[in-house]
Parts: structure tokens; sequence; C-alpha cells
């Protein structure tokens, strides 16, 4: 079940980061944007409707990603102090009344309106001439079939978490720099800064 649960973890993060290089497109496109519009007098009519659908793509596709990390931003001060069986259970009926039927729902109608727009090969209407909608509008039924799979793989999270009472461990990725690991790792500890500190005023105070 754990090979299961890292697998579509994986799955989720490569995606994630694919798709993240799409902020880098986005941000030269936009500076390109800036420059040609303000210094060569040449703006383009569909690049707002371009960087829209990117920003768009790169939000959604990067859904099942966040939810991998476990992410997502609780509303919820308390839940951090439950036990994490009673975590499990609170997100399993989470995840069974709100997640599943709100996602299957993107996906579906994601679907609907991807087939009716490459039926009539939509094309934007911000500009005349906009670009190509129903490549975008495809990103929505993969991204709510993406984050669907993630979800059944959180709620069995949930189930083991019930059965033995500890959450099974995830993919590890980057993430923000965790003061205390980081001094573990270079076998610092909190004495030894006071020490240093007080060496440094000391020398200072020589100084002076």
């Amino acid at each position: 079940m754990q090979k299961l649960f890292l697998f579509v973890d994986k799955v989720s993060t490569r995606v994630g980061h694919a798709f993240s290089w799409l902020i880098l497109v986005l941000t030269l496109m936009i500076t390109w944007e800036v420059f040609s519009r303000y210094v060569l007098d040449h703006p383009h009519p569909w690049a707002f409707d371009v960087m829209i659908m990117m920003y768009g793509t790169m939000f959604m596709m990067a859904g099942a990603y966040t939810l991998s990390k476990n992410g997502h931003v609780r509303g919820d001060v308390l839940y951090g102090f439950f036990p994490p069986r009673l975590q499990a259970g609170l997100d399993l009926a989470l995840y069974i009344l709100f997640f599943i039927p709100g996602v299957v729902a993107l996906a579906w109608a994601g679907y609907s309106y991807a087939a009716d727009s490459w039926a009539i090969k939509e094309l934007s209407n911000i500009t005349s001439d906009g670009p190509p909608v129903y490549p975008f509008k495809t990103m929505i039924p993969l991204a709510g079939a993406m984050l669907l799979v993630q979800g059944v793989v959180e709620i069995l999270r949930c189930i083991v978490c019930l059965q033995k009472g500890e959450w099974p461990s995830r993919e590890e990725d980057v993430e923000e720099v965790d003061v205390d690991k980081l001094k573990e790792m270079v076998h610092v500890k909190d004495a030894d800064i006071a020490d240093l500190d007080a060496i440094v005023v000391a020398q200072e105070g020589a100084e002076k």
C-alpha cells in the first residue's frame, strides 16, 4: 500500500514540477510584452489571453502536487493539536462529504466544456482573432482527474492512519528550511550558538 501511495505522490510531484516551469515562461512573456508595448510601440493582442491561460494551467495542474505534499491551507487552528487518529477521522469525513463530490463535478463539467470547445475549435472572444481556447480547457478535466486520484490516495492514507495511529510517509520534496533539522544535520546545539555569541560580544567589547 505504501508503494502505491509513494508512486502516486511521485507522479503528482513530477507533473507539478513540469508545469511549474510555466511561471518562468510567463515571466519572460510578460517582460517581453511590456517592452514591446511601451518601448517598441508594438503590443500583441493575443498576449493577455495567453498569459491568463498559462497561469490558469499552472494553477490547476499544481493542485494534485500540493495535495500530495499536504500543502493546502487549513482553516482550523486546532487541527495541529489533535492526535493523528482524530486528524485522520476529520480528513476522511471532509474528503467524502466535500472533496470527492466537488472534484468529480469539476472533472465531469470540465470534460463537457473541453469537448464542446474542441467541437467548435473555440477561440478567445476577449480580443479579435483570439488564440485557441480548447487546449486550455482540456487542462480542466486532466487536472480534475489527477486531483481525484491523489484524493483517493489521501483517503486511503486516512484509513491507514485510523488503523495504525500514525500517518504514512510522503514523497520528499524541496521544502522551506527547518532550522531545528538544519541544526541536527550540522551537529550544532543551542548551547554552542550561545557560546559563540558570547565570544563575539566579548571581542566586540574588547575592540571598543
